[in-house]
C-alpha cells in the first residue's frame, strides 16, 4: 500500500487541482479574478519546487525515523498497543492535532511567521494557493516532523495515508468554489471548508489568527479559535502590508520572509489603531 500510495500521490494532485480549477471558473465565490493562468502557475510552480525539495531531503529521514520507531517499539501508538486500522485512525487524528498546533505556531512565532506569511499574501486566493508555501516553511515543517512523528509512532504507510486525504481538503478549503452556504454548514461539522478557511485569509488580524485546522474542524471548536463571518465575499483577502510584487511573482515569494516590513498588530494592542469589527454571526 505504502508505494502505490507514493506513486498515485502525483496523479492525484493533479486531478483534484484540475477539477477545483474548472469549478472555479464554473462558480466562482469572489468575482473579478482576471490573471487566473498566471497566478496559479506561480503558485504551483512554487508547490512542485518545494515537493521535489521534500521528496529529496526529507523522505528518506522520514522513512529512517518511522522505521526505528516501529523497529523499537517507540512511540505513544506502540505504547498503547494499538494495531490494525485502529492505528491508522488514531495517528491519522493525532497527527492532525499537530498539524493544528504546528499551525498556530506558525501564527504565534515571529520567524516562522515571516515565512508563513508567504501563504497568506496570496489576495487572489485559489485552490492553488494551498500549494502556495515558502521552501522555508517546507524545511521547518519537515525537521519538526521528524521528531514528532516517532514519538507517535506513525509509519511511513500512515503519513502517506494522511497526506492522500489532506491534499484534496487544502485545495477543496483553499478553492475560489461558490459552495452553498448549508453545504459548507455541513461539512465543517467534520472537515475544514471554503466558508471556514476563508476567515483564516483575512488580512484583518482578529480573523487571520483562527481556523487553524487541516483536515478535521473540530479541533479549532475545541481550543477557542474557530471563527466564521455572515458573508465570506465581504472579507479582504491576504495581508495589507504586502505590495503585489510580493505575492504575485516567484521572486517575490522568495524574498519576502527577508524583507522589512511592518510588525503586525493585534487586537486591543494599546495605541494600536486597529479598528473594531463585527465578526458576523459566528455560525456553527
Amino acid at each position: 500500500m505504502t508505494e502505490s500510495l507514493f506513486a498515485y500521490k502525483p496523479v492525484l494532485a493533479a486531478v483534484a487541482l484540475g477539477a477545483m480549477w474548472l469549478l472555479e471558473g464554473l462558480i466562482p465565490m469572489f468575482e473579478g479574478r482576471g490573471e487566473r493562468v498566471r497566478h496559479d502557475a506561480s503558485n504551483v510552480a512554487l508547490g512542485v519546487f518545494n515537493a521535489v525539495v521534500a521528496s529529496l531531503i526529507f523522505a528518506g529521514a522520514t522513512l529512517v525515523a518511522t522505521e526505528w520507531a516501529r523497529a523499537n517499539g517507540f512511540g505513544l501508538l506502540h505504547w498503547l498497543g494499538v494495531e490494525g486500522v485502529w492505528a491508522f485512525a488514531l495517528g491519522f487524528v493525532l497527527f492532525d492535532m499537530w498539524q493544528y498546533f504546528w499551525h498556530r505556531l506558525n501564527h504565534r512565532i515571529p520567524f516562522l511567521w515571516r515565512f508563513h506569511a508567504v501563504h497568506h499574501a496570496d489576495r487572489e486566493l485559489s485552490a492553488s494557493s494551498g500549494l502556495r508555501f515558502h521552501t522555508g516553511e517546507i524545511v521547518l515543517s519537515s525537521v519538526a516532523r521528524l521528531a514528532v512523528l516517532p514519538l507517535l509512532g506513525m509509519t511511513v504507510g500512515q503519513v502517506l495515508l494522511y497526506e492522500a486525504v489532506l491534499l484534496p481538503i487544502i485545495l477543496f478549503h483553499h478553492g475560489n468554489v461558490g459552495v452553498p452556504a448549508s453545504a459548507d454548514r455541513w461539512l465543517r461539522w467534520l472537515i475544514v471548508t471554503p466558508w471556514m478557511h476563508w476567515v483564516h485569509h483575512s488580512d484583518y488580524q482578529p480573523e487571520t489568527d483562527s481556523n487553524y485546522s487541516s483536515v478535521f474542524s473540530f479541533w479549532d471548536r475545541i481550543f477557542g479559535s474557530f471563527r466564521l463571518v455572515a458573508d465570506p465575499r465581504a472579507l479582504t483577502l491576504g495581508l495589507e502590508d504586502v505590495e503585489r510584487r510580493d505575492w504575485a511573482t516567484l521572486p517575490g515569494m522568495a524574498a519576502m520572509p527577508f524583507r522589512r516590513r511592518r510588525a503586525r498588530r493585534r487586537a486591543g494592542e494599546a495605541g494600536t489603531g486597529v479598528p473594531s469589527r463585527d465578526p458576523g454571526r459566528p455560525g456553527r
